[in-house]
């Protein structure tokens, strides 16, 4: 019975074989194979020891593969078909951003800026196939860390030290309020003068709920709330006068499904708002993929001139 162990198979052997039993000749398989006829002939004689079968008739001037060779020879092209799929799947992985990517992206983002680009990532990166998870901050941040996630879009900082990002664009905040409020009709929006009995949050969980509370310095307790479990519902509230809240530029600038209902209002105070970014495993090796899809969604950007207001470069 021929040795069950793989350490004295090679792949070199197997190619030899198949090469000669395509062109039924030593010589002209070893030219081939750019190998010495004596050297192919000799890698022939072990492999056929090691498989215990006698692959080849040799004939005074052909070669004929054996009855018992013909299955042991389509097992060998079907071995060398997977070792070149073993290939181009590592040089695939070697491209950066070529096969899946499992991307997440917070709920406050996702519907108000996906439409917009997916079509030019697509373009881009035409090797790459996009698996879009929606979620909250931590939600997405467990899944990164436990190798769920490939990378996320979320609001920087990373809430994380294994996490690593990249900035992509600034997003102000627009101050949404109920058509007919006062604060529509003061002559300047400033965050030390909202009256935050009035302001409406979205439920806990959302990385915006917290950012409204840091940035309008609202105490986390002491106070009736009023919350929506989502950007949408949050709109809807404000636009049934409930109150006033503050909402991402992208998901209300240019709206019209409300119009008449809520008025939108700039702070006259720089920097109010969030710093998305793409944030990733600090221990992923896609370091060079990822910087890469960052610089591209940085380039396309839908609100450069607001994040460069907010470096100070414009």
């Amino acid at each position: 019975m021929p040795p069950q162990s793989l350490a004295g198979l090679s792949l070199r052997d197997l190619e030899y074989a198949v090469t000669v039993a395509e062109l039924r000749h030593f010589g002209r398989a070893a030219e081939r194979c750019h190998v010495s006829q004596p050297t192919l002939s000799e890698q022939i004689r072990k492999l056929e020891a090691m498989l215990g079968v006698v692959l080849f008739e040799r004939l005074p001037r052909r070669v004929e593969v054996t009855s018992q060779g013909a299955p042991l020879i389509d097992q060998a092209r079907a071995v060398l078909r997977e070792a070149r799929g073993l290939l181009d799947v590592a040089q695939q992985q070697a491209e950066p951003l070529q096969g899946q990517l499992r991307l997440g992206v917070i709920a406050t983002l996702g519907p108000y800026y996906l439409p917009a680009l997916l079509q030019d990532v697509r373009r881009q990166f035409p090797g790459l196939v996009l698996r879009l998870h929606e979620g909250r901050t931590a939600d997405l941040t467990e899944a990164l860390e436990q190798a769920e996630l490939d990378a996320a879009l979320l609001a920087l900082p990373a809430p994380s030290a294994a996490l690593t990002s990249l900035e992509l664009f600034f997003e102000p905040f627009l101050l949404a309020c109920p058509q007919g409020h006062p604060l529509q009709r003061s002559a300047e929006v400033s965050l030390e003068h909202l009256p935050t009995d009035d302001l409406l949050l979205l439920e806990e969980g959302h990385c915006l709920r917290d950012q409204a509370l840091s940035l309008c310095r609202v105490p986390r307790n002491g106070r009736e709330e009023r919350f929506a479990s989502s950007l949408e519902m949050l709109r809807h509230m404000i636009a049934a006068g409930e109150g006033f809240s503050l909402l991402p530029q992208l998901a209300v600038e240019g709206r019209t499904d409300l119009a008449g209902l809520i008025g939108l209002r700039r702070f006259g105070q720089s920097g109010i708002g969030r710093r998305i970014g793409l944030v990733w495993r600090g221990t992923d090796p896609r370091r060079d993929g990822f910087q890469a899809l960052a610089a591209f969604l940085r380039q396309m950007s839908p609100l450069r001139d607001a994040s460069e207001a907010a470096s100070g470069r414009g």
